[in-house]
């Protein structure tokens, strides 16, 4: 098995753990992945961290067997890599990833899927695909264009230059930069955190978000749907705990 999976308390954890080719992912890989986080949905978990065993999280496809004058590359891609990418960002739980070492192609596409990336400072991020005649995939070229502009985009895919996990997180592309032997532990932290939180007022917001920032809504759409959303939440268990807590000078508890 490429991918192993846990859930403890609540949180899954699902693992990369090919660590002998940097967790590089082929087809088998792709379903076993896209296998773990259908079943840390229908096991309910109420956060999910993503991580890679080893030196790295994830350098991208496995092309060690890959022949170019017979490769399906769209299929490849648009088959089974877009789907996994659209399962994560459709789960529904808030989803956390660790970015450790080498975090290139479908690795870096696995990130952006995420709701929340926490970086280690020694990550390696951007787009080498300037040495192999191919071209940066996997949302990466949305994730920069946006965050660094169209100047600083083109300059990393043509040089293949790669940016560490701080100047990543200082320009803007993920959550936060955390000392590599601590982000593991500073991720689960957090998770569980999250995972004993109001889940339905979670994913209102991430589905909103995802609207801004796919479809460009504007200021008073935005509010409009921050209203509808609330007055959805009204009639939750959560909410009513959350005001009772509240009032009662007491920790709420969610998810009863």
């Amino acid at each position: 098995m490429a991918v192993e999976y846990s859930l403890t308390d609540s949180v899954a954890e699902i693992v990369l753990n090919d660590p002998g080719k940097l967790n590089a992912v082929d087809e088998a890989a792709l379903a076993e992945l896209s296998a773990a986080f259908t079943r840390a949905a229908e096991e309910r978990a109420r956060a999910v961290i993503l991580r890679g065993e080893g030196r790295a999280f994830c350098v991208g496809r496995d092309i060690s067997n890959v022949d170019p004058a017979t490769d399906d590359a769209f299929g490849y891609l648009d088959g089974l890599v877009t789907p996994l990418l659209r399962q994560i960002s459709e789960f529904p739980a808030p989803a956390f990833a660790v970015a450790t070492g080498a975090c290139l192609g479908v690795g870096l596409g696995l990130l952006v899927a995420s709701d929340v990336v926490y970086v280690a400072d020694t990550a390696k991020i951007g787009s080498p695909f300037a040495n192999l005649g191919a071209t940066l995939d996997s949302g990466g070229h949305a994730l920069f264009v946006e965050r660094l502009g169209a100047h600083r985009t083109l300059d990393l895919i043509y040089t293949a230059e790669l940016m560490t996990g701080a100047e990543a997180v200082a320009l803007g592309l993920f959550s936060r930069v955390v000392p590599e032997a601590e982000v593991l532990e500073f991720t689960r932290e957090r998770a569980a955190r999250v995972a004993a939180g109001a889940t339905g007022a979670f994913l209102a917001s991430k589905r909103l978000v995802q609207r801004i920032r796919d479809e460009r809504i504007g200021l008073w759409e935005s509010i409009a749907a921050e209203n509808r959303a609330q007055a959805e939440l009204c009639a939750s268990a959560d909410y009513a705990e959350g005001f009772a807590a509240f009032q009662e000078k007491r920790r709420p508890v969610f998810g009863r």
